[in-house]
């Protein structure tokens, strides 16, 4: 006879402490659990401090989370350990649900708790609850109570000692701030929908401060502004970085229609989020320690209990980086999370799909209404003026350098000295069209957009298909940086150069050549310049404009003056 056994499945809870633990993956996340169990408490006076204090003869971390809250019976202070076990399970209105939030506190040293709550203080404390987790061991919570006057009103105080190993850097008083904000229930975007059940008044102090600061309930969202045509009058090209609308939306998910969501899309131009929030990075600005830009935290927050929870950007971008411009939550109950409430990932499938799409829907209802329109229109008359300021002002400053202009006749042609490498061109074929003897190349063709500048032979009698053929470059100033190679250069072309004899000039390739300076020795010369390397047979001649023009043709560039008519 076969035998019949049963296997009762068993957990390695040293094990598992651990995981949840060390599964946050932000050590900042414990702010998040601290203030939601003091919500949870029904707190109204929160305090989280952070500070270094010296145990054992040296610098340790020290969290102190404070609250005024309902405080801790023994059932609850046993919940607070307890994997898995919340005494607010089933207690919709609540926060916390899974038991496994507060685990984070166990990443360090010591958890000393002292809690008020129906006339009993009690005061636990959680010695190396690490230490314990690795050897396999469940570490044993030390608890002294004592009975108070029921007058005594409630409270908890947790301090943490040795947090995240005692590495501190990202326990600043700004990004501690930020995070309270926009990822804690003290930041809620409830208020977006209505008036909160509750809040509380809730301190701050970070390692860098000296006193805490109050940190204001709900996540900050800027005034509106969508008057089109008084924001174009007052900022002209910057129009759309100052427009605001936000739109707010409720309803039933369509195909699980007992579910519920609350939706807020706020469409907001740059320097619009720049008012409100500190910690975005731009140009000029030096912002706190763990700043970030518009694209890594803007966008569309899936919420849970009005936390933003996980960013699902790509349900709301049609191209680029259009999803910038929204600050937008869409929150729903029916969100699972996972255990460190880093992700939405443990809802239904089903659910997730009816997420998606009434977030779609929602998405494209604006784009396609007037709030959009607005918009574009906003940015197509900024993007218009922009066009027609800058071609003024670009005709200012040309007809400018107009008036300031050098200038030479030759052979009845204005030639105009040039201010950049375009004008060297410029200025080249004019002198080849006129007189095409006096460079010693034949052109067979030319693109000055990038790259190689002119391809040329050296004679005129050799058929292309057996000449060997070179490259001509130009440059306003020559500089002893040179960004081609010297292999097949016949010629530089250049209006200046602030080279001298024997001075080093290094191609792409890292070849160096000295520069040649041969001054004239009798009437009718002209200075001559060039770039050797002993190893190699060629020699690379430099046209420096300035001196051949006026040695070889006399010509001297001499400003306009008011008389000047071309």
């Amino acid at each position: 006879m076969p035998d019949e056994f049963i296997i009762i499945p068993s957990v390695n809870q040293g094990r598992e402490f651990i995981e949840i633990a060390t599964d946050f993956s932000n050590p900042i996340e414990l702010v998040r659990e601290a203030v939601s169990n003091a919500y949870d408490a029904e707190a109204n006076q929160i305090q989280i401090i952070f500070d270094v204090v010296e145990v054992d003869g040296r610098e340790t971390l020290r969290i102190r989370l404070i609250d005024n809250g309902s405080g801790m019976t023994r059932e609850g202070l046993k919940a607070f350990f307890d994997l898995g076990n919340s005494t607010r399970r089933n207690d919709h209105g609540k926060v916390g649900e899974k038991g496994h939030g507060t685990k984070v506190f166990f990443n360090s040293s010591l958890i000393r708790v002292t809690t008020v709550a129906q006339g009993k203080k009690l005061v636990a404390t959680l010695d190396r609850p690490l230490s314990a987790f690795r050897a396999g061991n469940i570490p044993e919570v030390r608890v002294v109570e004592d009975v108070l006057p029921e007058a005594i009103q409630s409270s908890t105080e947790i301090e943490i000692l040795g947090y995240n190993h005692d590495q501190k850097g990202v326990f600043t008083h700004e990004r501690l701030k930020d995070y309270i904000l926009w990822f804690t229930k003290h930041g809620s975007i409830e208020g977006v929908f209505r008036n909160p059940e509750a809040t509380a008044t809730l301190y701050l102090k970070g390692l860098d401060r000296d006193e805490p600061e109050e940190i204001p309930a709900g996540h900050p969202f800027p005034d509106e502004n969508s008057d089109l045509e008084g924001l174009f009058e007052a900022y002209l090209v910057k129009a759309p970085d100052y427009y605001c609308k936000r739109i707010v939306a409720s309803g039933t998910l369509p195909n699980n229609p007992e579910k519920h969501y609350s939706a807020v899309f706020s469409l907001e131009g740059t320097h619009v989020k720049y008012g409100y929030n500190p910690m975005l990075r731009r140009s000029g600005y030096t912002a706190p320690r763990g700043c970030y830009t518009v694209q890594e935290r803007y966008g569309l927050w899936l919420c849970k209990d009005y936390i933003p929870i996980q960013k699902k950007n790509d349900w709301i971008t049609t191209k680029g980086t259009e999803y910038t411009k929204f600050h937008a939550f869409f929150n729903c109950q029916a969100l699972n999370l996972t255990a460190n409430r880093g992700s939405v990932e443990n809802t239904p499938a089903d659910v997730m799909a009816d997420i998606q799409s009434e977030v779609r829907r929602l998405y494209s209802t604006i784009v396609e209404g007037e709030d959009w329109r607005g918009i574009d229109w906003l940015e197509g008359q900024s993007v218009g003026y922009r066009t027609i300021e800058k071609e003024r002002r670009d005709f200012d400053w040309r007809r400018q350098k107009v008036n300031q202009s050098s200038i030479a006749q030759f052979e009845g042609q204005l030639l105009v000295e040039p201010r950049h490498e375009s004008g060297v061109h410029a200025m080249f074929v004019q002198l080849a069209t006129i007189r095409p003897e006096l460079f010693p190349f034949h052109i067979l063709d030319y693109d000055t957009h990038e790259g190689i500048d002119l391809i040329v032979k050296s004679d005129s009698v050799t058929p292309i298909a057996t000449a060997r053929l070179f490259y001509v470059e130009f440059k306003y100033t020559l500089t002893n940086e040179f960004n081609h190679s010297f292999a097949n250069l016949h010629s530089i072309i250049c209006w200046d150069t602030e080279l001298r004899h024997d001075d080093p000039v290094t191609d792409i390739g890292g070849e160096a050549r000295k520069v040649r300076i041969s001054q004239p020795q009798a009437p009718g010369q002209r200075t001559k310049y060039y770039l050797e390397n002993p190893q190699q047979a060629n020699r690379i001649e430099i046209l420096v404009l300035k001196d051949f023009l006026r040695e070889e043709l006399g010509l001297e560039f001499r400003p306009r003056t008011e008389q000047s008519v071309i």
